[in-house]
């Protein structure tokens, strides 16, 4: 971790916000890093989650912010006439200076202030965070987080509107920003409450490349490649079907972490209402591979198998041959060779496949991986146990190819993760929902970067002769209204984002009915 970074526990000052005083500590996230920060509190009793609204509101107020809040004209994306023209005019000057063949990139403030401005979708997020149209401590109470241009890090941060969160992120101009959990009163007000504690948060995975450091033999590190985001594929087709079938959980996002790896959150109500206890047992469900890279044997499971087992089995039994035989082929040289022959239980098997290897360099691992049965039918090795052999190649396959989870991550209430649609520092590419019912369509070579993005609005006004007048994310003034959004390849993603957001909206107020005695169905 950075020894120059800050963190800042430290309240921010808006046009609509009070000021409120700063406190410091040691302590930041690592920079351009796909792993997120988990600040953890000390333990407290969690409620039911249950949400007030944050002011009172004449049923006509109510009404009017109903509708603005699900009209889809792109009001999200527009800006106030007059206090926001000298921030568009920067952004313009981005978008500008891109159109010239100017050098800028992901770090350049204007074109993160462009993107701010005119493409994250501030009121999907509040919609998302808030559950319901009409604001409420859902959102108001709920923590967010910034990591700023110079390295410093702002926790505790609360917004009464999605509005004023735009406001914060567009005027501050981070590098990203985190979600938290939402809290028993106002984050900004902790120091005066003594018993403050979180209440409900999104359950939440990830899914990082790096774990699969010791079995991809395409990439390392940060790099990535289509071969080895068939990893993260996979893991979201195994992990999404037992959230859903095995939890009975409906709203699961799947968003791509901007570079190596994929994060799940789980919004139903019943998973955000989770105790850090619920938590650490659906992950513990969930988590198979076992040890660091020191281990040799990271697959230990119990016959017969959990029916969890057997559909994750069946899965990913169907992609080995391709997959791991064949784009991975880590068994070639005798150094990985000599991790598969550990994982044979029978040691007279295992040492005349070794002798075998070793007069044959370079074998293919498709070759070996046949080798293990055609050797054993020899009927040369008169105690070996068919059936254990049987199973230590199921148990092979899993280890190469079930999901690899930072357990930790899921198992806390208060863990922060990074914010969907925020633009990862290192690579520029926008952090987009994946669709996982389309998993092996996602190429995340192919998702857009932020400066593609700004780019590609200029070439659409330019090809549509759009004056700022005449187009509604083109500047003050607007009269018709066209979502800057809509004009690029991001419009898919935050299409997709939308309706997730309303199936989640429509289901809790389903839920409120229920709960208040009212049958009617939407």
């Amino acid at each position: 971790m950075p020894q120059s970074e800050k963190d800042f526990d430290e309240d921010i000052e808006l046009s609509d916000a009070p000021p409120a005083g700063e406190d410091k500590s040691d302590s930041a996230p690592e920079d351009d890093s796909d792993n997120e920060e988990d600040t953890k509190l000390q333990p407290k009793a969690t409620s039911n989650g249950t949400s007030e609204p944050v002011t009172e509101e004449t049923p006509a107020e109510k009404k009017s912010k109903v509708e603005d809040m699900f009209d889809d004209d792109g009001d999200e994306y527009g800006m106030n006439d007059d206090e926001d023209a000298e921030l568009f005019a920067e952004s313009e000057a981005a978008i500008g200076q891109m159109a010239m063949g100017g050098a800028v990139g992901p770090s350049d403030p204007g074109v993160m202030k462009a993107f701010y401005q005119r493409l994250l979708p501030f009121q999907s997020l509040f919609q998302w965070l808030n559950h319901s149209p009409v604001p409420s401590n859902d959102f108001a109470h709920r923590e967010f987080a910034f990591t700023l241009p110079s390295e410093t890090y702002l926790r505790y941060q609360a917004f009464p509107s999605g509005d004023l969160l735009k406001e914060a992120v567009v005027k501050l101009n981070p590098t990203r920003f985190e979600i938290g959990p939402v809290y028993n009163a106002n984050p900004k007000d902790r120091k005066q409450i003594r018993n403050f504690y979180p209440l409900q948060k999104e359950l939440v995975f990830d899914i990082d490349m790096t774990d699969y450091d010791d079995i991809r033999t395409c990439c390392e590190k940060a790099k990535i490649c289509n071969k080895c985001w068939s990893f993260v594929t996979m893991a979201i087709k195994v992990i999404d079907i037992a959230l859903k079938e095995d939890f009975g959980f409906k709203h699961v996002l799947w968003v791509y972490s901007g570079r190596r790896g994929a994060h799940a959150w789980v919004c139903d109500k019943r998973a955000r209402v989770m105790d850090d206890q619920k938590r650490r047992v659906v992950a513990s469900y969930l988590e198979v591979v076992k040890g660091g890279s020191n281990t040799n044997k990271k697959v230990n499971v119990k016959r017969p198998l959990h029916p969890h087992l057997v559909r994750s089995f069946d899965i990913l039994r169907e992609d080995f041959a391709v997959r791991i035989l064949e784009d991975q082929d880590p068994w070639r040289d005798m150094q990985g060779a000599e991790k598969l022959l550990k994982l044979i239980p029978d040691r007279d098997l295992a040492e005349g496949l070794r002798k075998k290897w070793e007069s044959q360099a370079n074998r293919l691992s498709v070759n070996k991986w046949e080798d293990i049965d055609a050797l054993a039918r020899t009927g040369v090795f008169k105690k070996l146990d068919t059936k254990l052999l049987l199973e230590s190649k199921h148990d092979i396959i899993l280890e190469y190819m079930y999901p690899r989870l930072d357990a930790e991550v899921s198992k806390h209430l208060n863990h922060l993760l990074k914010s969907p649609f925020c633009v990862h520092p290192g690579t520029g590419r926008v952090c987009v929902p994946i669709d996982a019912s389309k998993a092996e369509d996602f190429d995340p070579l192919s998702v857009p970067t932020v400066t593609e993005l700004l780019e590609e609005i200029n070439q659409w006004d330019h090809k549509n002769k759009k004056t700022k007048v005449e187009s509604e994310g083109a500047g003050p003034g607007t009269k018709e209204k066209h979502p800057d959004y809509e004009k690029t390849s991001l419009k898919p993603y935050v299409d997709f984002f939308k309706a997730f957001v309303a199936s989640l909206i429509r289901d809790e107020r389903k839920e409120g009915k229920v709960m208040n005695g009212d049958s009617m169905e939407y």
